[in-house]
């Protein structure tokens, strides 16, 4: 545990150096077009740097370098065991640059600097080391075959991997892709959000004192619509991970037939269903996740239990102690160790955000907590965490992903109507139950079209369980061995004796 004060991480944000170059070939660089676009943070409106921007030229670059590295077995031939060292070293440095890294974090994307340093940072450098002890555990396969012949079932890497991720992790989300997709022995672009680019653009250099050989890892910030398409276009990308909005995963894929048909994996959106029966086992337990749920990283969250289906029975009951939690959520300084809500990501995304509050407000919810702008005098994008009761799962509250704090509370009658109502929804991310009916737990559950199901808990599991979802949540698996699917080729070779 870090001893620093407010006062300590001002200081440090005051002489913090930003680097907002791209990198290539393991080298820092401008654009090639030159142009720049200014980092705000959304703590306090100011401006930290200005950031490549980096467009299809840079794409052009990027991709003719990564193709070279891949091809030239650098680090594709290299022994698993070997790849697997230097991904313990990469992890080992993100935890030594812990401090440095969460302030990054926090200043560029709004969240409190305890969740940066104490889960961001060492969740992003799990993922990195969990997958490179995996990579030599994997074996291939030998299939049946008669007594002369020979099968062999091989892995082998897939190639070059554009990784597009989002804003609200933008360290973790890195490197839940970059583990598998550099353990494998890819060569990667990643594409950070252009929103919050200064984490990827860091752990860059970290990778190469590593000894990721150059090439194998570049970094290219820069918007969606100019370098994001250019990798969703290129004939020479083979395959595409990206976490996101479900609006731009679409495109994605419009963009892979458009060009090679290369492989895209999708993590998207969410409207995460959180039931509560009248038999839970512990109402407190579910309020409090309740209010965490929705409050955490400021509901920036693509799984944020954002819908709240409470049984009618104990609704007068449970709502106001969901209420109660919620008061513990309160916005403030980022840079204060005390602070668990932190600013929204930008002014855009907090005008979402208020636009949906008054969007509950004209539809005919009622506002029973929060719902305002606060903490204007500070410059930065702070809005209360909200709950709507009596929300209809029609309403569009209920229905779009709104990526802040915003709970909207439904009441149902019977495990049937929570299920119909979980369940209606373009999405299937994840959902949870709280019951102490085996059951209907296991029941429920398998009804549920969700990636992940939580029974009387919130948002559980480690780097063991795949993470993902189902509809237009996306496809493929992050976290676990599934992960390792993406990005890897099935070979059969077949082999006469």
């Amino acid at each position: 545990m870090t001893t620093l004060t407010r006062a300590d991480w001002e200081q440090r944000a005051r002489d913090l150096k930003i680097e907002g170059r791209a990198f290539l070939n393991g080298e820092y660089t401008d654009a090639v077009s030159g142009e720049t676009f200014e980092c705000i943070s959304p703590v306090d409106g100011r401006l930290l740097g200005k950031i490549a921007s980096c467009d299809a030229a840079d794409a052009d670059r990027a991709v003719e370098n990564a193709r070279a590295t891949f091809n030239s077995g650098v680090w594709s031939r290299l022994a698993p065991t070997k790849r697997k060292a230097t991904m313990i070293r990469f992890a080992s440095l993100l935890k030594q640059h812990a401090e440095e890294l969460a302030l990054l974090e926090t200043l560029d994307m709004g969240k409190p600097i305890s969740d940066s340093l104490y889960i961001d940072v060492p969740g992003a450098a799990q993922a990195l080391s969990w997958s490179g002890e995996a990579i030599d555990k994997i074996y291939d396969e030998v299939a049946a075959t008669p007594h002369d012949q020979l099968g062999l079932v091989t892995r082998e890497p897939v190639g070059v991997v554009g990784a597009i991720v989002p804003w609200n992790f933008p360290l973790m989300m890195a490197c839940w892709k970059l583990g598998p997709a550099l353990s494998t022995g890819n060569s990667v672009i990643l594409k950070p959000s252009e929103k919050s680019p200064l984490t990827a653009i860091r752990i860059a250099a970290l990778a190469i004192e590593a000894g990721i050989p150059k090439g194998v890892l570049n970094v290219l910030p820069g918007y969606g619509h100019t370098v994001g398409k250019a990798l969703g276009l290129h004939n020479d990308v083979d395959t595409l991970v990206f976490t996101g909005s479900t609006k731009i995963a679409k495109q994605l894929m419009v963009y892979a037939g458009e060009s090679n048909m290369k492989r895209v994996w999708l993590e998207a959106g969410g409207k995460s269903p959180n039931i509560v029966f009248a038999d839970a086992p512990d109402l407190q337990a579910a309020a409090e996740s309740a209010a965490s749920a929705i409050a955490f990283n400021q509901g920036e969250v693509c799984t944020a239990g954002s819908r709240l289906l409470v049984e009618r029975s104990i609704k007068d009951k449970f709502l106001p102690m969901v209420i109660e939690a919620l008061k513990a959520w309160k916005p403030g300084n980022p840079l204060d160790p005390a602070t668990n809500v932190g600013a929204l990501v930008d002014t855009q995304q907090m005008n979402t955000v208020l636009s949906y509050i008054e969007s509950g407000h004209s539809d005919g919810a009622k506002l029973v907590a929060g719902g305002k702008r606060i903490l204007q005098e500070t410059g930065g994008t702070y809005v209360e965490p909200t709950i709507f009761d009596g929300v209809s799962n029609a309403m569009k509250i209920a229905q779009e992903e709104i990526f802040g704090p915003v709970l909207s509370v439904i009441a149902f009658d019977s495990a049937e109507e929570a299920i119909q109502i979980a369940n209606d929804t373009p999405y299937g991310l994840a959902a949870a139950v709280w019951t102490q009916d085996i059951s209907k737990a296991h029941l429920t559950a398998k009804a549920l079209r969700a990636g992940s199901v939580w029974v009387n808990q919130y948002d559980g599991g480690d780097m063991t369980a795949p993470f993902g979802g189902f509809k237009q949540s996306g496809n493929g698996r992050d976290k676990s061995l599934h992960a390792f699917d993406k990005y890897t080729e099935l070979k059969a070779t077949w082999i006469k004796l």
